[in-house]
């Protein structure tokens, strides 16, 4: 039993995911050896509605929290880390917008039924000039007014689910205004096109390719969102699905290990390898960093869903990421050294897991980010204190 499933809820929805395993699980291997997209997966999640259990319950949706989603996305992730990691998106976008209320109530309307029938979206925001949004780098695509329209221009690399969006919410420079603005483009506007970039050995599945818009027309009320910070100057807990993936590989190959440890019995041993010390060192120091990971990110998602207390975050959504992706990569590897030479076979599952966690540390927050903010915050609030005692 999951100790952290609370809610009946919760149980009923990680069971309708547990439905999926053997399918999700029986497809990984393939997904990972031919970078295939995994289409059939994201279909079965949309016709069970998991794609639509971020929105509001006000709206027709599940309303699932974010501890709702990192139990789900963890869970997911176990069976097939690139198809949890796409649909996470998808899930912390759809969940942000309705939350923060970042656009106007006819366009959030209007947004709901589109994600009821099926609709899935993903935020298109990395350039290869600018590197990470969260960076604080000026987009290099442009929008510029014409009439009642806007003409978008430029390229976004890392669009994962890209086969399969309905939307991209693309951010683009509006030199007019001097300032960033967030665009809502459907798949299907002229001179949209997916350029098949992804070519790279961790998560081969997710089809992050480029979204490349040439001269794109969109109606002036697709401008939906004009953020004041690049990074909208709040605190996103829905990017929690990003450490709830790794931590869901990182328990797969936990489980793997394990199970190899009670089943590999060379004749030099008269049981299995589980008996040797060294191999319940690495055991347990596994399970230590996996407890130690699950209790700070859903703790944090607990924090965050209680509004009483969300406003006393402050970095807490970075150090999870850091703590978590960083103590996956760890785990991977334990797990690896207690398999041996057999963890590199191709045909083994543990070489994906320990190609795929490897990502994690690319995504955003970047690890120097969130110590610098942590180091910065601790100086403020002492500068802080002794300004209120001078």
């Amino acid at each position: 039993m999951n100790i952290f499933a609370k809610t009946e809820r919760q149980k009923r929805w990680l069971q309708k995911l547990q439905e999926k395993e053997a399918t999700f699980k029986s497809s990984a291997a393939q997904i990972d050896e031919l970078s295939i997209f995994p289409k059939d997966n994201i279909q079965a999640l949309v016709d069970i509605g998991y794609t639509s259990s971020t929105l509001p319950t006000a709206y027709g949706g599940e309303g699932l929290s974010v501890y709702d989603m990192v139990l789900l996305q963890e869970t997911l992730a176990s069976y097939d880390a690139n198809t949890a990691l796409s649909i996470g998106w998808n899930l912390g976008v759809v969940g942000e917008l309705f939350e923060r209320k970042l656009w106007t109530d006819d366009n959030l309307d209007f947004f709901a039924n589109e994600v009821l029938n099926g609709a899935l979206i993903n935020r298109s925001v990395s350039e290869a000039q600018t590197g990470s949004p969260t960076r604080g780098g000026r987009p290099g695509t442009t929008a510029v007014k014409k009439g009642d329209t806007w003409m978008l221009t430029g390229r976004k690399i890392f669009t994962t689910a890209s086969p399969v969006l309905t939307y991209f919410l693309t951010s683009a420079w509006i030199e007019e205004q001097q300032r960033v603005g967030f665009f809502l483009l459907h798949r299907d506007l002229a001179g949209i096109s997916i350029e098949e970039t992804w070519d790279v050995i961790s998560m081969k599945g997710t089809a992050s390719h480029d979204l490349v818009l040439n001269n794109v027309a969109v109606d002036a009320s697709k401008l939906v969102e004009l953020p004041e910070t690049p990074s909208g100057g709040q605190i996103n807990a829905w990017l929690l699905h990003i450490p709830a993936c790794y931590l869901g590989i990182a328990q797969a190959a936990r489980d793997y290990a394990v199970h190899f440890a009670n089943n590999h019995k060379p004749n030099s041993l008269n049981g299995p390898i589980s008996q040797l010390p060294n191999v319940q060192q690495l055991i347990g120091e596994i399970d230590l960093a996996l407890i130690q990971a699950r209790h700070l990110i859903y703790g944090v998602a607990e924090t965050y869903d209680d509004e009483d207390r969300r406003a006393l975050l402050t970095n807490e959504i970075g150090v999870v990421k850091h703590t978590v992706t960083n103590s996956a990569v760890t785990i991977v590897d334990k797990a690896m050294r207690i398999v041996g030479a057999k963890s590199l076979q191709r045909s083994n599952p543990l070489q994906r897991y320990y190609r795929d966690v490897r990502a994690g540390l690319h995504n955003p927050p970047m690890d120097d980010m969130t110590i610098k903010k942590l180091a910065l915050t601790a100086i403020e609030q002492d500068q802080a204190k002794n300004a209120v005692h001078a």
